[in-house]
């Protein structure tokens, strides 16, 4: 069993995907509303917007979509997206590029747990949890 993290968006979902794919590499996929069977319940306005998005590189899988309903999108603190790295290089490189325009909440440093650890808050509003265990660190 598994658990994907689905971040819904307002309309910029293509813009965040494509955000996250520069910063974590993989393979990104999109399905619009214009092209699935919904096409002709939904308004012309609405065809360019994300039905389904998949982002996958290796285990990671991150999901997204324009498909917020008529309620306006409230972002929280209860849900973040904890990205577990293999190198340190590979953290300081995610760390950089997610930070980008958003804000850096913790600075990554070495916790008592061995791992170098730190978070951020992405310019989209997701909150990203950043960790290393340095004891399995690939040789």
């Amino acid at each position: 069993m598994t658990i994907n993290s689905y971040l819904t968006f307002n309309g910029n979902c293509r813009e965040a995907m494509e955000f996250y794919q520069k910063c974590l590499g993989g393979d990104l996929i999109f399905q619009t509303i214009g092209e699935s069977p919904m096409s002709e319940k939904i308004p012309d306005t609405m065809k360019d917007y994300i039905l389904n998005a998949t982002l996958t590189n290796g285990s990671l899988i991150l999901m997204g979509s324009d498909m917020g309903g008529d309620q306006r999108l409230i972002k929280g603190t209860s849900v973040s997206l904890m990205l577990n790295c293999t190198s340190a290089a590979e953290i300081n490189n995610c760390y950089e590029a997610l930070s980008m325009g958003g804000q850096r909440n913790n600075s990554l440093e070495d916790t008592f747990w061995g791992a170098l650890f730190g978070d951020l808050t992405d310019k989209y509003g997701n909150h990203w949890l950043l960790h290393f265990d340095q004891g399995k660190a690939i040789k």
